[in-house]
């Protein structure tokens, strides 16, 4: 999905510098930290919103390091929200392999279904993590991206039927889920806007598609943030005290956001965030157009 993406973007600093070659300093750690703890669960994409801020503020890109460990914070604010639900799946899932009779319970049932929906984004996150790290990171290709999953969004949003619960997700369902999720892999996609349009479109209340996306990203974040954060020590762009500040205000910012979020997708709906998306997205190919952004 990522393979024939286009050339390799290098986004330009105010002096001219390549992506990625200055350090993240900790007035900008303070800022990426704001902006990541504030898009990371809305259906907006964090990584474009931290990409764009970026190239708006001359700074180099963050890279997918710093990005990927920085969401560490937020997905640290999910496992505290959902704590209660998150301890009585899994003590549910591994209780099956001393009392077999229990593998028909629905805390089971979900957590084979996360485990299920996690596979596709981390085989691809894997044998793509080249292009993931370069090529998904043009401006141009984010800018479309924004617009064109902000339309799907909205699309599934007005024709979803609505009336699937949780308890009804299955097998095929979650193989859904999780193909969506790993189309977050690319910048714009935005991780929780593809697996909640998913959801819409296969018939989940948008409730259940955005509890469900919350839970299906927490082993994918994770294992992703820790990975990346090997390669911290190596990465010119990402320095662990920047870092560890920019997750720190992350997670804070991101349980607010969580706890905002579950409330108002109960009587509201998405079109908010598929005309953010649209105007955003719009704005970025305008400046990349007329020279105000670079992407090469």
């Amino acid at each position: 999905m990522i393979a024939t993406l286009g050339t390799v973007a290098a986004v330009a600093t105010q002096s001219g510098g390549a992506a990625g070659t200055d350090p993240v300093t900790w007035g900008q750690a303070v800022i990426l930290g704001v902006l990541q703890g504030l898009t990371e669960f809305l259906p907006i994409s964090s990584s474009a919103h931290l990409l764009i801020f970026s190239q708006i503020f001359g700074w180099s890109d963050p890279g997918a390091a710093f990005t990927a460990v920085t969401q560490i914070g937020t997905e640290a604010a999910v496992l505290i929200y959902f704590a209660k639900d998150i301890w009585r799946i899994l003590g549910a899932w591994f209780g099956q392999f001393a009392h077999p009779e229990t593998r028909g319970d629905p805390d089971v049932r979900m957590g084979w279904l996360v485990i299920i929906g996690t596979l596709p984004i981390g085989i691809l996150g894997f044998v793509f993590s080249d292009q993931i790290e370069t090529v998904a990171r043009n401006l141009y290709l984010v800018a479309f991206t924004l617009i064109f999953f902000g339309i799907l969004l909205g699309i599934a949003d007005r024709t979803s039927r609505a009336i699937k619960d949780l308890g009804q997700l299955n097998v095929p369902d979650g193989l859904i889920y999780g193909l969506c999720q790993a189309l977050a892999l690319i910048p714009g996609v935005s991780r929780s806007g593809a697996t909640i349009t998913a959801g819409l479109f296969m018939g989940y209340t948008r409730e259940a598609a955005t509890r469900y996306a919350f839970l299906l990203a927490i082993p994918a974040v994770l294992a992703s943030g820790f990975y990346q954060a090997l390669d911290i020590s190596s990465d010119p762009a990402a320095a662990w005290g920047p870092t560890i500040l920019a997750t720190i205000i992350a997670f804070l910012i991101g349980y607010a956001v969580i706890a905002w979020l579950i409330r108002y997708v109960s009587t509201n709906s998405y079109m908010p965030f598929v005309i953010y998306r649209v105007t955003v997205g719009t704005l970025v190919l305008l400046l990349l157009g007329t020279g105000v952004l670079s992407s090469s």
